[in-house]
């Protein structure tokens, strides 16, 4: 390569993660000028009580395209559409200083580090497993994030980067969401939609969740191993951020019985948290509101007072405010296409795009078209109500099973959410962590291109065989 080549790779530099967005922004804003609008009428099933698409009702519709002033009033729209998920990163980060203000976390992460010094290898399938049980039973998503910081900080003191405590929380998570087993809002609703028995083919599924678990494991041990021995090998290289240590603390915090009695709180906090969630209906705003009262407690029993509180809070959402906004901005994409009415469009094009390929391949097919809308559509029960009447019958007609189109919806929904940029959950995740979109999609992409090529082949072989009750 010739010195001037040389210069010019060196010169090149990944766009910042808001001008990415923004660029998608407006290329989605373009698009509502050329693609021909066109809506589903929404209809309520009767024995469900869902709202999902009349799939014989898509008609064209006038264009409404989107000024260009119109794409700026999207952006506080989208914000304000966003504003749950933004201000539930804020709360976690403001929550999450509080009580590590105390000295409890660290404390707590050096015991941990002491205990398994030369066992690390093994902390990490662990706790990839744990958060995995959340995504294929209750669909953990935005209920993850608060354990982003515990997990960040006992990947520190182990060596290695920010990117690995956040692949221990999302990724375990995500590779659950994607085995589905038991997961309501995927599974169960999409199910429902194609009037299949509930959780059939679970024994499938649970084989197909193995196999990217074991993949999953892998990937993340096997970048940990690179960034432990050279820490340049981080894809957070050189990025500014705050204490990107990939060293072990020299000298680890003793534990004292006010950091005892911290984390005990901390514990019983979060296992009241995952009570609501399972068998409360909790969500993010009762999460919310349980870890600014944990926040105080802790920092209580950790001896601050109330005006270190409220300093940690702030220095908190200050730290994190890029990546909370960051979860505003990307619904913006998402209000322009509904302003467009080029949403259902796009989906209805997809989803007969499917029915030209040839049959052998159209199984798969299904599943990149799922993997396509999941962009536009990335909610996992309101991406079922949306395709699912579509896809249902598009599959008797292809001489396809109902199953292995609900297996091609699930995976399609599911993998793509560790990367694509409208995911509030992965945003929020990203956002706490103070990790920056583009590194993440840097260290992620070819791990979403395992597990869809597991996914492809369980498709294939789910289309050959019929899946039982179990």
């Amino acid at each position: 390569m010739s010195a001037a080549n040389n210069d010019t790779v060196k010169k090149f530099k990944v766009p910042h993660t808001y001008v990415i967005l923004f660029i998608i922004i407006v290329l989605a804003t373009i698009g509502t000028y050329f693609i021909p609008a066109g809506v589903y009428e929404r209809v309520k099933d009767t024995a469900t009580g869902r709202t999902i698409v009349d799939v014989a009702s898509y008609h064209n519709v006038e264009q409404t395209p989107v000024s260009f002033f119109g794409m700026f009033k999207a952006i506080p729209q989208g914000m304000i559409r966003a504003a749950s998920i933004v201000f539930f990163v804020f709360i976690m980060g403001g929550s999450f200083t509080m009580m590590q203000a105390t000295g409890a976390i660290d404390a707590g992460i050096a015991r941990v580090i002491t205990r398994f010094k030369d066992r690390d290898k093994l902390v990490i399938p662990v706790i990839m497993f744990l958060f995995s049980i959340l995504g294929f039973t209750i669909g953990a998503a935005e209920e993850v994030i608060p354990f982003v910081p515990i997990a960040i900080a006992l990947s520190r003191g182990f060596g290695y980067d920010d990117i690995v405590g956040v692949a221990m929380v999302s990724t375990g998570a995500a590779v659950g969401f994607s085995g589905g087993m038991l997961n309501p809002f995927t599974v169960g609703v999409a199910q429902g939609i194609a009037e299949l028995p509930l959780y059939s083919g679970l024994a499938f599924r649970s084989v197909v969740y193995v196999i990217l678990y074991v993949v999953a494991v892998w990937y993340v041990l096997r970048y940990a191993a690179k960034v432990k021995a050279d820490p340049t090998q981080s894809v957070l290289y050189g990025v500014e951020r705050d204490a990107i240590a990939t060293s072990a603390h020299d000298e680890m915090p003793v534990m004292t019985g006010r950091h005892k009695m911290a984390l005990l709180a901390m514990v019983v906090g979060i296992g009241f948290m995952i009570y609501g969630v399972m068998e409360q209906g909790w969500y993010i705003n009762e999460i919310s509101a349980l870890f600014i009262l944990l926040g105080i407690v802790v920092a209580a029993i950790g001896g601050l007072d109330a005006n270190d509180m409220a300093k940690s809070f702030v220095q908190g959402c200050r730290a994190i405010a890029f990546g909370a906004l960051v979860v505003g901005i990307a619904r913006v994409i998402l209000v322009v296409l509904e302003q467009g009415q080029i949403m259902d469009a796009i989906i209805h094009g997809l989803a007969s795009a499917v029915g030209m390929l040839p049959t052998q391949i159209t199984a798969v097919g299904m599943f990149v078209v799922q993997s396509i809308i999941n962009f536009f559509i990335p909610s996992g029960s309101g991406q079922a109500a949306t395709v699912m009447p579509i896809m249902s019958p598009l599959a008797d007609v292809l001489g396809i099973t109902r199953q292995t189109a609900v297996l091609a919806f699930q995976y399609g929904d599911a993998f793509s959410n560790q990367i694509i940029p409208t995911s509030g959950a992965l945003l929020g995740i990203l956002g706490l962590a103070n990790v920056p979109y583009d590194r993440w999609l840097k260290y992620n992409w070819k791990l979403v291109g395992l597990w869809s090529i597991v996914g492809g082949i369980a498709i294939i072989v789910a289309s050959m065989v019929e899946l039982g009750p179990f």
